[in-house]
């Protein structure tokens, strides 16, 4: 379930309260269900090429349809975990105020990760999306990313092109409280 915070500490868990706030921004969270078909793999921290390409093989169906629907040409599957090695460098890239030339398109299949964006009126909100939300960050979205506490997450990763997103800094100053990085 989806946690939506305010710069108020105010926040939202039911979708229909969530979807209007996301709105302004044009940002889509749906909800896609998971299935049993990537079972084990879930639970395992670290995955090899094979058991990636079987988890992103078990919701392709999902891809099929994005591909058709939006033009998406490829995806992959993103592991994070709190000892991996260059944790802390590729959390950071992404901590700060930036926008992208595509959209960022993410489906959390485990763990959990917050996505913070600035709204048209300059505030902040910050969305912890958890396993089997799906957010779409339409491009030139100022927004920052970062993990929750867990430091884990396991996330399909779509593109409509193969130069996947390129971070470009607005910097904005984020207003929460310091982000849980590595």
């Amino acid at each position: 379930m989806a946690i939506l915070t305010l710069e108020n500490q105010t926040t939202y868990t039911k979708l229909e309260e969530i979807v209007p706030i996301l709105s302004q921004l044009d940002v889509q969270l749906n909800y896609w269900t998971i299935g049993d078909k990537a079972g084990e793999l879930l639970a395992k921290d670290v995955l090899n090429e094979e058991e990636k390409e079987q988890v992103l093989q078990s919701v392709d169906h999902y891809f099929e349809q994005l591909k058709t629907t939006q033009g998406y040409q490829s995806r992959d599957l993103i592991v994070l975990y709190p000892h991996l090695d260059n944790l802390s460098t590729l959390l950071n890239k992404f901590a700060a105020c930036h926008t992208h030339a595509d959209d960022e398109v993410r489906y959390i299949i485990d763990g959990e990760a917050v996505f913070g964006f600035v709204l048209p009126d300059g505030s902040q909100i910050e969305l912890t999306i958890q396993p089997q939300e799906y957010i779409n960050v339409p491009a030139n979205t100022e927004h920052w990313f970062h993990l929750t506490s867990s430091k884990r997450v396991k996330a399909v990763r779509y593109f409509t092109n193969n130069a996947g997103w390129v971070p470009v800094y607005t910097g904005t100053v984020i207003r929460f409280p310091a982000l849980i990085t590595a």
